[in-house]
């Protein structure tokens, strides 16, 4: 019977998270690299609205896979894997975050080098893996990014969350442990700043911002197969 499952394997794609999750729980450690590839760009977004770097917010992601993987016998399935991942790596990235501000100060956070942690180097150009996306367009991406990077980072997670992530007020609300009205209210001025910081408006590409596609995205998974027990 083995031998025939190594002549048919199975086509993971086209189950579903549960399905996905039993079969991790079943001994199929290959099973969870689909679950990443799912989650990556969701997952590196949100990691990074709170870090503010892409080295550290990788890591982060890294290490919350692992810390999903180790106790993926205590996911229920009351929420979607997806919300319960975004927990984990919300708490790893402000665990680093107090961290962080209990040895620097607040004020040398905006020049600190990059983190030396970091597990792997990707591209420091957002989109530089997809020849067919133009200068011009990365450029705009590149002063979207920037401009959300000078959010504070209570209104830069929310706008992450909801203006590209698209999650919900409620499913925003209820990851960050504050009322759906703080969520409005916090939207409303980072979309303000936005506003004064840009000048124009960038709609268009908020799609494109912060990407974990491709080859970063299949890195990202392949590390932490790489590291798993």
């Amino acid at each position: 019977m083995s031998a025939h499952a190594h002549v048919a394997p199975v086509d993971y794609a086209a189950l579903d998270d549960h399905a996905l999750v039993a079969l991790v729980r079943g001994g199929q450690r290959e099973a969870f690299r689909p679950i990443m590839q799912r989650c990556n760009q969701r997952l590196f977004r949100v990691a990074r609205s709170v870090v503010g770097d892409d080295a550290e917010a990788e890591d982060v992601v890294q290490e919350s896979y692992l810390r999903a993987y180790d106790k993926l016998d205590s996911f229920r399935g009351d929420a979607a894997l997806l919300t319960w991942l975004t927990s984990i790596v919300l708490n790893e990235a402000r665990g680093r975050l107090r961290k962080r501000h209990a040895m620097v100060g607040l004020e040398h956070l905006d020049a600190s080098p990059l983190d030396t942690r970091q597990v792997i180097q990707f591209p420091i150009r957002f989109g530089s893996e997809d020849p067919a996306v133009s200068a011009a367009r990365a450029q705009i991406r590149h002063l979207l990014e920037h401009a959300i990077d000078e959010l504070p980072e209570t209104f830069r997670t929310v706008y992450v969350m909801r203006e590209i992530e698209e999650c919900t007020v409620e499913e925003t609300a209820s990851q960050l442990a504050i009322k759906p009205e703080t969520v409005k209210t916090r939207l409303h001025r980072a979309r303000r700043l936005l506003r004064t910081s840009l000048q124009g408006t960038l709609a268009a590409t908020l799609s494109e911002a912060f990407p974990f596609m491709g080859q970063r995205c299949a890195r990202m998974a392949e590390a932490v197969m790489a590291r798993l027990p």
